[in-house]
């Protein structure tokens, strides 16, 4: 049938019209195999989701203000940089794990923390606990809108470019125990997002009572923490 077509229609075209209604010029062929690839590394692109696992490295930036060294030198604005994975132990619910940190950071980024322990867990509010909607069968798996999470670090001897005179000689900045309360959010396009929060430390009050005495912390905000996936 196509021969056919072809002898009665071939009076009516060029040699140059038959060619074009079955070839594509060079460049339509380039553009077409540019969009093609474009789409492929676009789907591999998407498909990449971060997680609260090995799978994701995670740098975490501490932005402290009003630090007290050793010495009583006051410190402000100082940024922290670590960098790691969230690693979350098996059989628990809600889940929870340690944050492994995994290398040393770049001095333009800040200065490197290094932690001595860490925890971490998904929770709903903790100031207003209650069954997650999820327990009902609402959703295809739990819904934790905050992580609770607890870094202490190892003292930090200060640099001589932190130092200030010679008063500071082997100043140092000591042990912190830090607390944070995140927003975190399971996003279908792009995975796990943790959102930028307070760092708070833990201030114990001891209340004499008859014959007994009780430890009350009170949280005190000093800086925020940032997460960004890499």
């Amino acid at each position: 049938m196509m021969i056919l077509w072809l002898a009665a229609v071939a009076p009516f075209l060029t040699a140059s019209t038959l060619t074009n209604a079955f070839t594509l010029p060079p460049s339509d062929l380039c553009t077409h195999r540019y969009q093609s690839t474009r789409r492929v590394n676009s789907q591999s692109l998407s498909a990449v989701k971060t997680t609260l696992t090995n799978e994701t490295t995670w740098r975490l930036r501490l932005l402290l203000n009003d630090l007290t060294t050793t010495r009583g030198k006051k410190l402000e604005g100082q940024l922290f940089v670590v960098e790691g994975h969230f690693v979350e132990e098996e059989g628990y619910e809600p889940p929870q794990g340690l944050f492994k940190p995994t290398k040393d950071s770049n001095e333009d980024e800040g200065i490197s923390l290094e932690i001595s322990n860490s925890y971490w867990k998904l929770s709903e509010d903790p100031n207003d606990p209650k069954d997650g909607l999820w327990v009902w069968g609402l959703f295809k798996e739990p819904l934790y809108p905050f992580m609770l999470l607890q870094i202490e670090t190892k003292e930090l001897k200060l640099s001589s470019s932190q130092q200030d005179g010679n008063d500071n000689v082997g100043d140092s900045i000591p042990p912190l125990k830090l607390y944070a309360q995140i927003s975190h959010i399971r996003n279908d396009e792009v995975g796990v997002e943790l959102k930028t929060a307070n760092l708070n430390v833990r201030i114990l009050e001891q209340i004499q009572l008859p014959g007994a005495s009780v430890d009350l912390y009170e949280e005190e905000r000093i800086g925020q923490v940032s997460f960004q996936p890499l």
